[in-house]
This record gives C-alpha cells, structure tokens and sequence, in this order.
C-alpha cells in the first residue's frame, strides 16, 4: 500500500534494527484519513468473505479495526483485553501472548458471548513481529470454534517469525506494508 510505505518512510523512526517506531500517525497519535485508507484496503483485500466479526487486541488494534468494520457494513469489533477486570464476565477465552515491544508475557481475554462458532472473523492488529499476539487471538478462535476468514496486518516486520508463524496455522495473511530490514535510519520494504 503506498500510501502507507509513504507514512512510514516520511514518519516512522528506527530504534536500533528490529523497532520501528510509528506512533505519530499508527498506534499512539491516529491519522484517520490514513485509517480509512486502511479499512478500505483491507476491505478491497478481503471482499469474497462474509466477515461478521473483526478481532484485535488492545489497544492500538482498536482504532484501525474500528475503522475496517465500517468497511464490511459495520460488522462488530471484538477486541481481546490484557486486562482483568471486575467488570469482565467470568466465562472468557484465555490465551496467553509475549508482547516483543514490551517484552512481557501477558494473558487475553474474550467474553464468550462475543464469538460464536457461527463467526467469520477477520483478525486485524496494527504489526506483526514473531506473531505472539495474533496467535494469541488464533488460539482464542479456536476455542470459540469459528472461522478465521483471514489475518490483516498494517505493518509486518518480514525479517522476524511472525509471517511463518501464522502462514504455518494455515489462515490467510495479508500485510499491507511488509518490510524487509530496519538498518541505521534506512527502511527497506518488500516488494
């Protein structure tokens, strides 16, 4: 997508050689034009499917899966929790996800009323690294017993684990920006 490589390039910074920092325009200030664009994408990539329910995590997959459901007639957004919470029903799918970022381990919850083995279920987060977290959320499905149609990703790191991760739990996978190396201030895509 390059509209997106351009956001990137233009704005993201590289912490040594595996952190790409995007936070003024993906997962800490929010550029919503460039959100719709994303939706819209995702949408044109994933139109055969008849998605009725969009899974992230939070909190940075919220806002872009937000955006994405308007795109597919305003499906429902599931989102997992790492928290608990006293509000939280008791009956929850569980899985547990190392954060790379935060470099932390951490529990995911759903209420079980909110998936359905009736479900198709686009999964969207904003970056995939080694794949923790989405198959955090692929674990959950399968607990849910419904159906992943696909896996969207804003921003891949190609160069860690995450795309053979997921490819290996045969699910679809679409990234919109995939890139290659993080090397200095320099950020080369795949093409």
């Amino acid at each position: 997508m390059k509209l997106l490589k351009e956001h990137i390039r233009h704005s993201g910074r590289v912490i040594g050689n595996d952190i790409l920092k995007v936070d003024s325009f993906l997962n800490h200030q929010m550029d919503i034009g460039l959100f719709q664009e994303i939706g819209q994408e995702f949408k044109r990539r994933f139109a055969e499917n008849k998605i009725t329910k969009i899974l992230t995590i939070e909190a940075s997959g919220i806002g872009i899966a937000c955006i994405t459901a308007q795109y597919f007639d305003n499906v429902p957004v599931v989102f997992a929790k790492k928290f608990s919470a006293r509000n939280l029903n008791s009956e929850v799918y569980e899985s547990q996800v190392f954060s790379f970022t935060k470099d932390a381990h951490y529990s995911i919850r759903v209420d079980k009323k909110y998936l359905t083995p009736n479900d198709h279920v686009l999964i969207i987060d904003d970056f995939l690294a080694n794949g923790n977290a989405v198959l955090g959320l692929l674990d959950i499905t399968k607990q849910a017993k419904c159906e992943v149609d696909g896996v969207g990703i804003v921003i891949e790191k190609s160069f860690q684990s995450g795309r053979n991760s997921v490819l290996e739990q045969n699910v679809r996978l679409e990234s919109l920006a995939r890139v290659k190396s993080l090397v200095g201030e320099t950020i080369t895509f795949v093409d």
